[in-house]
């Protein structure tokens, strides 16, 4: 099944769940599908040998206190490092080949994620209906779904503006906009909002899915869902996954339980 076919809002761990462990690793993403979530969202940066790694910040010092960047480093060099003092930072590959039924959506954060994430779906080509891709200009998306048709991909950068600009000022947004499966619209940036209601029933006309970001409280997860977005990331998918239960919606991973602890 490709992402996002399921039946119903999905359920997306923002970093792998920033709640539940540290951020873009093997043991968060365990932690979140341990509780049956379907949808891990991911961040990658290239090494300078080439390889793909889970990891959002161009530089190394926030969570490993390490200074330089990723693209300063081997993946051996890079292996030494460890998020928050306890966790290796994986790479895409292994966090794809570990979890086999999640879905993945994948934020392209520097310029060669796109060619290298190509390269890693060609060799590996059961994986590219498990994946959406996001956070780039739409030029880089679109290559990449050129050359690996089964990814799904988001907007780009400029057809989410668009969208948004389009919705705020009542506007009917152009045909050309919907380059894309997801809109991946931000509920605020810093203190401005951003998401508004017009977005979902704009994004809709065209037959693009609104996944909203970062929503970390459950009032405001009901008043997504209630408007009829498609799509909620949050860093709390134990908060989310108690939302989606009570109103009837959770989907979980198969063999994992149904109801709130």
């Amino acid at each position: 099944m490709r992402y996002g076919e399921e039946h119903g809002p999905l359920a997306i761990a923002h970093r792998g769940g920033l709640a539940l462990g540290p951020e873009n690793t093997l043991a968060t993403f365990a932690r979140a599908t341990a509780l049956g979530v379907r949808y891990l969202e991911t961040d990658v940066h290239t090494t300078r040998d080439g390889h793909l790694v889970c990891f959002h910040d161009a530089t190394l010092e926030r969570v490993t206190g390490e200074p330089g960047s990723v693209a300063d480093h081997t993946l051996r060099s890079l292996s030494r490092l460890r998020v928050e003092g306890r966790e290796q930072v994986p790479t895409l590959a292994s966090a794809l080949a570990s979890f086999p039924d999640t879905r993945f959506a994948i934020d392209l954060k520097d310029e060669p994620a796109g060619p290298a994430l190509v390269a890693l779906l060609l060799a590996n080509p059961s994986w590219a209906k498990r994946i959406c891709i996001a956070g780039a200009w739409s030029n880089r998306l679109q290559r990449v779904q050129h050359a690996v048709p089964d990814v799904t991909t988001a907007l780009g950068w400029r057809a989410l503006t668009t969208l948004i600009a389009a919705s705020r000022s009542y506007a009917r947004p152009p045909a050309r906009v919907a380059s894309g499966t997801f809109a991946h619209v931000p509920l605020r940036l810093g203190r401005v909002p951003i998401y508004t209601e017009r977005i979902v029933r704009r994004a809709h006309a065209l037959d693009i899915r609104v996944a909203v970001w970062t929503v970390n409280d459950q009032p405001t997860m009901h008043r997504l869902l209630d408007a009829g977005v498609d799509a909620v990331i949050t860093d709390h998918p134990d908060l989310l996954r108690e939302v989606l239960i009570a109103r009837g919606q959770w989907a979980p991973l198969a063999g994992r339980r149904t109801t709130s602890a």
